[in-house]
């Protein structure tokens, strides 16, 4: 299957003799097996955007969306009353904290509840319809910035670093960081993809490079660590990366490691882009001193595969989220433009590009 056609979470109806479901693509077991999840409880989906089952801020988001329908529905087989089923959508809403798509979705979809499950349903389709359309979107607005500051008056095609998944699997399909990459392949103007491994996970080794691979896009797979050094050798032309939250002034959330990249490329001058949705703007956030970062569990980083790795005396400290300062993101791409925020064009001062999430 053509990794772009991939869609990570669907509502699924209940079959006669079952319960509705929120299906997923396990990404637990990517890239040996293909398999989807199906969840029809509350306690399942949050256990598995804990997990990592469904991952990626707009995809959390949808799953949140649909969320709200599936405590609905847990709710009318088990009689909850309505103060049960507010906390049970409560649970949904908390279960990642650092992702802000996770509670705007949820908070969208909710004043619906009174209207009925095909209010929220409907709503929650919306949700991933307008990410689709957006990924789309900033994959084209995001390219062709790119050309016409990387390779202006030129057809040669570019060397781009990415970190983290950004693709089909972390958004309603296509992608965002790697919807802009998709994009310039498209075009034929991608050399090759230098794709971060990304610990503890390994979510760019397993499933960008997934993605990659299923359509024949040329790249590599490096270690965390490696990234900044490719950037000072001049062996990269930009880095894309997406985000879990962008604060008022810029600053931006994302998996560990991102600040790293973003300060080799500022040594280098070559652009760092972060490609995100409006959902991922959080004006109500003046900067990345305001946002909570995730802490993990230690035996991400203490153990592999279930084998500790490291001394027994040892602790683990697993932030699952860094902070990008505004001035180091060159250029931030949502489906409605481009903002060269380094430049001082923030996503909350008024501008050509309006990213106030609120029409989203």
């Amino acid at each position: 299957m053509n990794s772009q056609e991939l869609r990570a979470v669907i509502w699924t109806a209940a079959a006669e003799d079952g319960a509705p479901s929120v299906s997923l693509i396990d990404q637990t077991v990517l890239p040996h097996t293909l398999e989807r999840l199906a969840v029809t409880t509350v306690d399942g989906l949050v256990d598995a955007i804990v997990r990592l089952v469904v991952r990626g801020a707009p995809a959390i988001g949808a799953a949140g969306g649909y969320g709200v329908a599936l405590a609905m529905a847990q709710g009318d087989r088990e009689g909850w009353d309505r103060a049960r089923l507010d906390a049970e959508i409560d649970r949904v809403r908390a279960a990642r904290p650092t992702a802000v798509n996770l509670m705007v979705c949820v908070d969208r979809v909710r004043p619906l509840v009174d209207k009925g499950m095909a209010a929220v349903l409907a709503e929650a389709d919306a949700i991933v319809q307008e990410d689709l359309a957006a990924n789309h979107a900033m994959g084209a607005h995001g390219a062709d910035w790119l050309l016409d500051r990387v390779a202006p008056g030129s057809d040669r095609p570019l060397r781009i670093l990415t970190h983290c998944n950004t693709g089909a699997l972390a958004t309603a399909g296509w992608g965002t960081a790697l919807g802009v990459i998709r994009e310039l392949h498209a075009r034929g103007r991608l050399e090759t993809v230098y794709a971060d491994e990304t610990r503890p996970l390994l979510q760019g080794a397993r499933l960008t490079a997934w993605e990659l691979a299923q359509e024949g896009i040329p790249h590599h797979v490096q270690a965390d660590g490696a990234a900044a050094g490719t950037i000072l050798r001049g062996e990269v032309d930009a880095a894309i990366v997406g985000a879990d939250r962008i604060a008022a002034n810029g600053d931006t959330a994302n998996k560990v490691g991102t600040v790293a990249v973003a300060l080799a490329c500022a040594h280098a001058g070559i652009p760092f882009m972060v490609a995100a949705p409006t959902t991922t703007v959080d004006l109500a956030t003046a900067s990345g001193d305001d946002i909570h970062i995730e802490l993990r569990s230690e035996d991400e980083v203490l153990e592999w595969a279930g084998v500790r790795t490291a001394p027994a005396a040892s602790r683990g400290h697993n932030p699952a989220f860094d902070v990008t300062p505004g001035s180091l993101v060159t250029a931030l791409v949502t489906e409605r433009g481009v903002r060269e925020v380094a430049a001082g064009e923030l996503p909350g001062v008024s501008g050509t590009a309006d990213l106030s999430p609120s029409g989203v």
